[in-house]
């Protein structure tokens, strides 16, 4: 019952938004048109066509944006269940598919993207990955080879990146610094452990595998009556966790587009709740190391982090995914993208990062929802601050419809499935472009 009045409630929300919504789209696609009147249309000399996954979220989009803008065709890919992903009415867009998802259906998955390619001619597949799906986007790398440029890591390379004890275990064989991690595949292993002599350190545990809910806990071991709390949680030798050293500091997220061991594109952010603001900062110390690591690997792909920074200024990683990370989204002004991705780059040419002039990103339906949360006036100050210096990352003037369509199609539409299915969801996420539920992708 208080699933159903909590989507009642937010649909209702969402209605009243919309007139608003469509007002300011409707007065930016008739300026939109204007200026497209009188602007010349970016010709390239060497066109590609582009395939990304990920339809449903922003840092798919704005990848799409990228390549649209430098000259490219970008054709678009989800899963099933997201069909109606708001992403599909941009304008740099130029053909949207939907395939089976790889966790239900592996050989379909594979399938509609090998046809995908061979109908679209495509050049080059560059997987904006779900947590869920950057393994079988590697997968699906080795099978369409053959057809064009795979812009993601080798299977077994994914599955060690992805694994947050492998990860420590590579990162100290490469000699870089890494938190004390432990492999748990029995909740008693946990109950055995000898915290005392650790120095009294503290400790995060953390599902391997990718769970939207369990990410969120960040109960730190050991504490006292931790027995019920630990045999409660679902781990087993097929589903293994790690125990991961807690390290007090400054907490970073990073993105980094690769190619054969050389960035070629970098960003930097402060941390943020739930990850949905984004600002570039320099930190030379965490480039060095993500610089160390990939070189040393070899790698070509999207390689995203989540680092902290000790008191002493050692960096640790305490997480790693290889897939796009959304503070892609700071490069949304910049018309250098496309080629960090294309090409290789010139000997000792350094890679691109957000210009000097662009601003923090930010969902606007995200900071309207957290005006609920605001409990002074300094705070409110704080939040007007951060609507007027920075940008919506998904609103764009010279390609608005997006913005209409993410939460009043897409979300909206999930949440009328989950109405009619009585299915309960913790939040939305507009950045991802879905509801985040107990079990959910």
């Amino acid at each position: 019952m208080i699933a159903l009045f909590k989507t009642l409630g937010t649909l209702g929300l969402l209605l009243l938004a919309f007139p608003l919504n469509f007002i300011v789209v409707f007065v930016s696609l008739i300026i939109s048109w204007i200026m497209t009147s009188f602007a010349k249309k970016k010709v390239v000399e060497n066109q590609k066509k582009v395939l990304l996954t990920g339809g449903k979220m922003t840092k798919s989009l704005q990848l799409a944006r990228c390549f649209y803008n430098a000259g490219h065709e970008v054709i678009l890919v989800e899963t099933d269940k997201y069909w109606l992903s708001g992403h599909r009415f941009s304008k740099a867009v130029k053909g949207f598919y939907t395939v089976p998802a790889p966790e239900k259906d592996q050989a379909g998955y594979y399938q509609g993207l090998l046809n995908i390619v061979q109908k679209e001619n495509i050049d080059i597949f560059i997987p904006v990955s779900s947590p869920v799906a950057s393994y079988y986007d590697s997968v699906a790398g080795t099978l369409l080879a053959p057809y064009c440029e795979i812009m993601h890591f080798e299977p077994d390379i994914t599955k060690m990146l992805d694994d947050k004890f492998e990860l420590c275990q590579q990162a100290q064989a490469l000699g870089l610094s890494s938190p004390q991690a432990f492999l748990i595949t029995d909740p008693q292993e946990i109950l055995n452990f000898d915290f005392k002599t650790n120095q009294g350190k503290k400790y995060l545990l953390k599902s391997i595998k990718y769970d939207s809910v369990s990410r969120l806990d960040m109960t730190k071991l050991p504490f006292e009556g931790m027995e019920d709390y630990v045999k409660n949680l679902p781990i087993t030798k097929d589903n293994p966790w790690t125990m991961q050293e807690f390290i007090t500091g400054k907490e970073y997220c990073t993105h980094s587009t690769v190619r054969k061991g050389k960035i070629r594109l970098n960003c930097c952010s402060e941390s943020s709740h739930f990850q949905i603001n984004y600002e570039h900062i320099d930190k030379p110390e965490i480039y060095d190391w993500i610089e160390t690591f990939v070189k040393e690997l070899n790698l070509t792909g999207q390689i995203s982090f989540d680092f902290i920074q000790s008191e002493d200024g050692t960096v640790y990683p305490i997480e790693c995914n290889p897939r796009t990370h959304s503070a892609i989204t700071m490069f949304y002004n910049h018309p250098g993208v496309a080629d960090s991705y294309l090409n290789d780059g010139k000997k000792g040419e350094e890679p691109i990062i957000p210009l000097t002039n662009s601003k923090p990103t930010y969902w606007l339906y995200h900071e309207i929802w957290r005006l609920t949360g605001i409990r002074s006036l300094s705070d409110f100050q704080s939040w007007i601050k951060k609507i007027t210096t920075g940008t919506d990352a998904i609103f764009q003037l010279n390609d608005p419809l997006p913005f209409l369509m993410n939460p009043h199609w897409q979300i909206s539409l999930l949440l009328l499935q989950n109405l009619l299915n009585l299915k309960n969801w913790v939040k939305i996420d507009f950045n991802i472009g879905k509801l985040v539920e107990i079990g959910g992708d």
